[in-house]
């Protein structure tokens, strides 16, 4: 069974039905779902939790759902690395990175696409639709294949190569829209409307972004029923971001962890930065850009949460970073480097702003950190390519020889 009871504005606290619906008729502020945390409470502890499957899904309570007949492919429960190269690079002693590159398609949109698609099918949808950035669209694509459903990936045409194949391969609908994700996005909000389709990032957004909040539980299980001193995360819409800080804050209230003092970092690339330049502004008014980045997953200029992550980083006491394009692919190379880690562009971008973050003492050595690694580098091979630099030889030991004198 599903522990919720109604959806509620974020703006005006009117309640609504659990529909397929996402933004309040009267002031048109997003709506969020309400738990009945007293009954969960009743029926969730950290045994019952620890007992459960090796997925996200082993905290069902605390999703907008009925787990019975979840659509799954067994997302979450991703590594948590303690990242000892990395940290001494940094000069800090207490690093973990949670490393969602590996879930089935690759990036931690498999965690909200489980959810979003569950409830898709609790409505009786039988199409999944969603404006992407691309590993939105992959997750889509997969889940809609494993719940036997059509589906339709909408995706700004100059996407990465990799992230498109990444999402046809599954068999939907790819529509490559000539524009930023902000007109895909627009666009698809247009169609919500006339479509009978579960646009998971529309019509199903309330239902969708609470899968993001099991990286919070995660990460506190994982560290022995604790959070962090520090967490910082990649910046696309701020729904990840604010998530994470909720599902802390729950686990709090639930008596799983202590209070939360964790400090929210948000991390984006100069190219497309509207949530942390509000921040760093010291102000919760975001103003749209329009994005010109290699880390696409995170170009989002017109942020649908970006008032409400610059309020976390506000009661958190935390911060926001903005780095190059240049340390981008820094972010991507010293990751790999270190700790064998492949990860997308939005990596480079997590990994440049912990570093940023260290040495301008906001993040000190013995704080315990952990980093949010969000997608797999397979995806955005295109942006390291000039790491690429082989030995060609003849096939002798005297070739390879003579090779390594003269690259020495």
């Amino acid at each position: 069974m599903a522990y919720t009871t109604v959806l509620h504005c974020r703006e005006c606290g009117r309640e609504y039905p659990q529909e397929p619906i996402n933004v309040c008729d009267f002031c048109f502020g997003p709506l969020e779902v309400v738990y009945d945390y007293e009954a969960i409470g009743k029926v969730m502890s950290r045994e019952s939790i620890q007992a459960g499957p090796h997925s996200m899904w082993r905290y069902a309570e605390l999703l907008p759902v009925s787990a019975e007949n979840r659509v799954d492919l067994n997302a979450g429960f991703t590594p948590l690395i303690r990242a000892k190269n990395l940290a001494n690079h940094l000069g800090l002693d207490e690093l973990y990175l949670k490393n969602d590159c590996v879930n089935p398609s690759y990036s931690f949109k498999d965690r909200v696409v489980s959810v979003a698609a569950t409830k898709a099918l609790e409505f009786g949808f039988d199409t999944l639709a969603c404006a992407s950035t691309g590993n939105l669209a992959c997750a889509v694509a997969a889940h809609a294949a494993r719940a036997g459903m059509r589906s339709y990936v909408f995706i700004p045409a100059d996407l990465e190569k990799g992230k498109v194949v990444g999402a046809a391969v599954y068999g939907p609908t790819v529509v490559a829209v000539h524009g930023t994700y902000d007109d895909v996005n627009r666009l698809c909000s247009e169609m919500a409307d006339n479509y009978g389709w579960a646009f998971v990032n529309i019509n199903m957004r309330p239902y969708y972004s609470e899968g993001s909040k099991t990286l919070a539980y995660e990460v506190a299980e994982q560290l022995g029923w604790r959070a962090p001193k520090h967490a910082v995360v990649p910046g696309a819409s701020g729904s990840m971001f604010t998530k994470i800080w909720k599902g802390l804050n729950e686990f709090a209230n639930l008596g799983f962890i202590d209070p939360v003092e964790t400090r929210m970092h948000l991390a984006q690339a100069e190219g497309c930065s509207p949530i942390a330049t509000a921040a760093q502004a010291g102000t919760t008014t975001i103003r749209p850009v329009k994005p010109s980045t290699i880390a696409k997953s995170l170009a989002i200029g017109n942020p649908a949460d970006g008032y409400y992550a610059v309020r976390v980083i506000e009661d958190s006491q935390g911060s926001a970073v903005i780095v190059s394009e240049e340390e981008v692919t820094e972010g991507m190379k010293l990751l790999a480097e270190t700790e064998g880690i492949f990860a997308e562009t939005a990596g480079g971008v997590t990994v440049s702003g912990l570093r940023r973050l260290v040495s301008e003492g906001v993040i000190k050595r013995g704080d315990l950190t952990v980093a949010y690694i969000t997608g797999n580098g397979l995806k955005t091979q295109e942006v390291v390519e000039d790491a690429v630099r082989p030995v060609f030889i003849e096939p002798t030991v005297e070739a390879f020889e003579k090779a390594m004198a003269v690259r020495s």
